[in-house]
């Protein structure tokens, strides 16, 4: 799907959304899924004006919700049953292909280890909690989930980030994303 197209979906579903979001639109959708309606016949059981709801019946057909067609005097409108019977997940789920796979690494997370990973090596452990669990995180990673580490393997590798090795050893067991049982240490997650 290329760019312009792909934004076109995008808009569509965006209006979609928006020509829900209204309390008349959502009681003239339900009272055209009983039966077909005209807009005069709609404005008596609402008690709107006829004009208002022309303008809510108009947003309603733009989004692709109602369809309209002539019978005698009237214009009667009846909802397009191939919009509403699906689901949510599928209106608001994206058309392209891997888009979550091409999404930029957050934001935060880069700017934490941008901060404290200086060459390689960790400059300082983050009194922030949360800032310390995204360099908790990102050390654990270098342990292989299901493998089992004695001690000392395990402080050699954190040695290249930082001399603090109990401190890290003991994060990354608080947070649960490595265990320890008689000296031997394996990664969680």
């Amino acid at each position: 799907m290329n760019k312009i197209n792909y934004e076109e979906n995008l808009n569509q579903r965006a209006d979609l959304f928006k020509a829900l979001g209204h309390p008349a639109r959502l009681l003239i959708l339900n009272l055209t899924r009983m039966q077909p309606r005209h807009g005069e016949e709609l404005a008596a059981i609402l008690g709107l004006t006829p004009a208002t709801v022309s303008h809510h019946l108009s947003k309603l057909a733009d989004a692709g919700l109602l369809t309209s067609k002539k019978e005698q005097y009237y214009q009667m409108y009846a909802p397009v049953d191939s919009v509403l019977d699906k689901t949510l997940d599928e209106m608001v789920r994206l058309p392209q292909p891997g888009l979550t796979e091409n999404v930029v690494e957050d934001a935060y997370r880069k700017k934490v280890l941008k901060t404290f990973i200086k060459n390689g090596r960790l400059v300082q452990i983050p009194a922030q909690y949360k800032k310390r669990m995204v360099i908790i995180e990102y050390l654990v990673q270098e342990f292989e989930p299901g493998r089992q580490y004695p001690e000392r393997e395990v402080n050699h590798i954190l040695l290249d980030f930082n001399e603090d090795v109990a401190t890290l050893r003991r994060e990354m067991i608080d947070h649960k994303l490595m265990k320890r049982e008689k000296g031997i240490y394996e990664r969680i997650v």
